[in-house]
C-alpha cells in the first residue's frame, strides 16, 4: 500500500468516539454563536472603522454628534474597528456575524484546552460556560477582549500547570489588546488575582501542587509590568493607563444601560450564568481535591465583577469553566466513576461515527445558512433597530438638532449619517453630566429645559416610550412618522417662522 492510501486511510479510521463528540461539540457552538447582527452598538464601530479606513487613522475628535462636536475623543479600539468594518465590506452582516461567531469558538477552545477530564466532562462545563457566556456576545470588539482574556489564562495555565513558560507572548498580547479594546485592563485584573493568589498559597502554605517558586512569581511579576509598559504603544499613548477607569464612575451606566448593571434573575438568559456558579460551587463542596487559593481569588474577583456589571458574565465564564472541570474530574476519580475506555471503531461502527458528523455538519450549516440569509436578517433587524425611522429621516430630511434614543445612537450615526446623534453608546465621550441630562430629558422629567438648552427641533424615539406619549400631547410637537417600533416628532414652526 503506497503512503497515500495508508494517509487516507488512517484519515478515515481516525474518527474516534472522543473525536467525534468533540467535532459535533464545536460544529454546534459555532452554530449557537452564529446570529444576526442585531446590537445597536456595533454600527458606530463600523461608521468609525469606515472613517479609519478613508483618513489612514483612528479619530482625534467627535464628528458624529451634535453635543459633543469637535471634543476630544480617542477610542482604544481602532484594530477591532477596522477588522469589522473589513468584514462587512467582505460578506455584509454575514461577515460581521461569522467573525462574532469565530471569536467566540476561539476562545471557547483556549478554554477547552485548559480543562482536565475526559471530553464528556469538558463538553458538560464548556457547555454550560458557553450558554453564560453568549448573553453578550455579539459584533463589537469586546469579542477580541473575551479571545484575549482567553489567550492569556491558556498562557498562564500552561507556565503553572505545564511548566510550559510563554510568558513572554503576554507582553506583545497587551499591545495589540489596547489597540483592539478598552478592556484591555482585564489582563491586569487577571495577572494580579493570578500574582496574588500564589503570594498569599506560599505565605499560607495552601496551594496545591504544581505551584508557582517565588523565581517564577518575580518572572511574572516583571512581564506584568513590562505589558503595562506596553500600553502606550497606540494612537492615544500613555493615556491608556487611565483609559479604562472613565466608564467607571459614570452613573448612568448602571441605572439605566442593561449590561453595566447587575444581572437579572428573572430573566432566562441570566440562568446559565447561575447555574455554572453553582455547579462550581457545588463540585468544589464534593470533590476532595484541595483547594488553590490562586482559583479561589480569580473565581470570587470575577464573579464580584458578573455579579456588579452582566457583560462580564464572560469573563467569569473563561475563569469558572476550567476550575469546574478540575473538581468534576476529582469528584469522578474519588468515586470510580471513569467510563471504560473506548475501543477504537471499525466496520458499522466508523462508518456510523462519520454519518453522525456529517449529519451534524449539515444541520449547523444548515442553521447558520438560515440565520444568515438577507430576509431572515432583515426580519431580525427589523424586531430591533428603527429601520423604517431611518428611511424616514433619510427621505423627508427634516431639519434642527435631534434628540434620539440612546440605544438606536449608534445605529442611527451609522444609517443616517447626515444627521448628528445627541448621545450613542459612546460613554467614553459623553461624561455623566450629559447621560443624566439625556435620561431627565428620556423619562419626561425636565424634557423642555434639554430641549431648550440644546435647540432640539427633531426627536426620534421608541414608540411607547415615556417621552413619546408626552410630545404627542404637546401642542409644539407634531408626530411625523411612526412604526411599530420608533416615532418621529418635528417641532412647529411658530407663526414668526422659527
Amino acid at each position: 500500500m503506497s503512503r497515500t492510501s495508508q494517509s487516507s486511510a488512517h484519515f478515515w479510521q481516525a474518527l474516534s468516539t472522543q473525536r467525534l463528540v468533540l467535532l459535533i461539540f464545536f460544529a454546534l457552538l459555532f452554530a449557537l454563536a452564529t446570529r444576526a447582527p442585531v446590537d445597536t452598538d456595533t454600527w458606530w464601530h463600523l461608521r468609525t472603522g469606515k472613517l479609519i479606513l478613508e483618513t489612514g487613522t483612528p479619530p482625534r475628535t467627535d464628528t458624529f454628534s451634535h453635543t459633543r462636536y469637535g471634543q476630544s475623543w480617542d477610542y482604544i479600539g481602532w484594530l477591532a474597528q477596522v477588522a469589522m468594518t473589513l468584514s462587512y465590506r467582505l460578506l455584509g452582516e454575514a461577515g460581521l456575524a461569522l467573525l462574532t461567531a469565530a471569536l467566540a469558538l476561539l476562545g471557547m477552545w483556549l478554554v477547552w484546552q485548559v480543562c482536565e477530564g475526559d471530553v464528556f466532562t469538558r463538553a458538560f462545563a464548556v457547555l454550560i460556560g458557553a450558554t453564560a457566556a453568549a448573553i453578550f456576545w455579539s459584533a463589537r470588539p469586546q469579542m477580541f477582549s473575551f479571545v484575549f482574556a482567553a489567550l492569556l489564562l491558556y498562557l498562564l495555565h500552561r507556565f503553572k500547570r505545564e511548566g510550559k513558560d510563554q510568558l513572554w507572548l503576554i507582553v506583545p498580547l497587551s499591545a495589540i489588546w489596547v489597540n483592539t479594546h478598552p478592556g484591555y485592563f482585564i489582563a491586569f485584573i487577571l495577572l494580579g488575582g493570578f500574582i496574588a493568589g500564589e503570594i498569599l498559597g506560599k505565605l499560607l502554605n495552601a496551594l496545591e501542587t504544581p505551584a508557582l517558586t517565588w523565581r517564577q512569581i518575580g518572572k511574572l511579576i516583571v512581564i506584568a509590568l513590562l505589558s503595562y509598559l506596553m500600553l502606550v504603544l497606540n494612537p492615544s499613548g500613555a493615556t491608556a493607563w487611565t483609559y479604562a477607569f472613565r466608564t467607571f464612575g459614570i452613573g448612568v451606566l448602571q441605572n439605566y444601560i442593561q449590561e453595566w448593571a447587575s444581572p437579572d434573575f428573572h430573566r432566562r438568559e441570566t440562568w446559565p450564568f447561575l447555574a455554572l456558579l453553582l455547579a462550581t460551587f457545588a463540585m468544589v463542596g464534593l470533590s476532595r481535591r484541595r483547594h488553590d487559593l490562586t482559583d479561589l481569588l480569580l473565581f470570587c474577583g470575577t464573579a464580584f465583577m458578573a455579579f456588579y456589571a452582566g457583560r462580564n458574565i464572560s469573563l467569569f465564564a473563561l475563569v469558572a469553566v476550567p476550575i469546574l472541570t478540575r473538581h468534576v474530574n476529582a469528584f469522578r476519580e474519588q468515586h470510580g466513576l471513569r467510563l471504560p475506555k473506548a475501543r477504537p471503531p471499525k466496520g458499522a461502527a466508523l462508518i456510523l461515527n462519520w454519518l453522525l458528523l456529517a449529519l451534524i455538519v449539515s444541520g449547523a450549516v444548515l442553521k447558520i445558512w438560515v440565520e444568515l440569509n438577507p430576509s431572515a436578517i432583515r426580519r431580525a433587524q427589523a424586531e430591533r433597530l428603527p429601520l423604517g425611522v431611518v428611511a424616514y429621516l433619510n427621505q423627508a430630511r427634516p431639519q434642527g438638532a435631534m434628540f434620539n434614543s440612546y440605544n438606536w445612537g449608534g445605529y442611527l450615526l451609522f444609517a443616517a449619517p447626515d444627521f448628528p446623534v445627541f448621545v450613542d453608546g459612546r460613554t467614553d465621550l459623553y461624561d455623566d453630566e450629559l447621560l443624566s441630562e439625556w435620561l431627565r430629558a428620556y423619562t419626561g422629567v425636565a424634557w423642555r429645559d434639554v430641549f431648550t438648552r440644546w435647540s432640539i427641533a427633531l426627536v426620534v424615539l421608541e414608540r411607547d416610550s415615556t417621552l413619546a406619549a408626552i410630545l404627542r400631547d404637546a401642542p409644539e410637537w407634531r408626530e411625523t412618522y411612526s412604526d411599530a417600533i420608533g416615532a418621529v416628532f418635528e417641532r412647529r414652526l411658530t407663526s414668526a417662522g422659527q
